[in-house]
């Protein structure tokens, strides 16, 4: 049960869950869950798929503020608030949505419910703050190669691959150099690429190369 493997509790308690707070929603890609400045009411769990908050700025590009992949909790918590971005879907999604009191109600009530959702919370600031050092210690470049790393599974593959724009707005450069970035990964025999996967072929010297 996917409740039960994001949140690491037992059946009953992915349940209970299931039955009080969750529902299944899917979300199709580039679809807006919320809008920026929004009232914000609910919070949603990533079973499939990566959604990103993203605001807008004075010169009207967009900046991305975080994205959410698979096991991945986000949205208001653990009440209604404003929402600081707009939020929108980058694939196709499978989601678990919860008003935020009710899930945080549950919490409050329920151990196994608040000690899973504490420790899922404290991993994903540990990955923010890696990213936000990231943003300021390493090149344009290093930060698309550092994301390749991030997005890899443990076979070394990125699927389905992403696109250079999406990238380059991840890894918060411009679609050009997240371009000539990935080119040089290719002509170097780093990567490989297709319609289907990115495949890193050589992960120490990718790693090598994220400065």
């Amino acid at each position: 049960m996917a409740v039960g493997a994001i949140l690491q509790c037992d059946e009953a308690t992915a349940r209970l869950l299931l039955a009080d707070a969750l529902c299944h929603v899917r979300v199709a890609a580039k679809e807006v869950l919320a809008q920026q400045g929004a009232a914000l009411k609910h919070n949603w769990l990533v079973v499939d798929g990566r959604v990103r908050v993203q605001t807008l700025r004075m010169d009207g590009q967009w900046q991305q503020l975080a994205q959410h992949g698979p096991g991945e909790f986000f949205g208001a918590y653990p009440a209604a608030t404003t929402c600081r971005g707009e939020i929108v879907a980058v694939d196709d999604c499978h989601l678990l949505r919860a008003e935020a009191r009710t899930i945080a109600a549950l919490a409050a009530k329920h151990a196994q419910i608040g000690s899973a959702l504490a420790i899922l919370l404290a991993r994903q600031l540990d990955r923010a703050l890696d990213r936000m050092a990231a943003r300021t210690t390493y090149s344009a470049a290093g930060r698309v190669y550092a994301l390749l790393m991030e997005l890899a599974d443990e076979d070394n593959r990125i699927s389905p691959p992403p696109q250079v724009t999406t990238l380059a707005l991840s890894a918060n450069t411009t679609r050009e150099t997240a371009s000539r970035a990935i080119a040089i990964l290719s002509r170097r025999g780093i990567i490989s690429r297709d319609d289907d996967a990115i495949i890193i072929l050589a992960p120490r010297m990718l790693r090598d190369m994220i400065n």
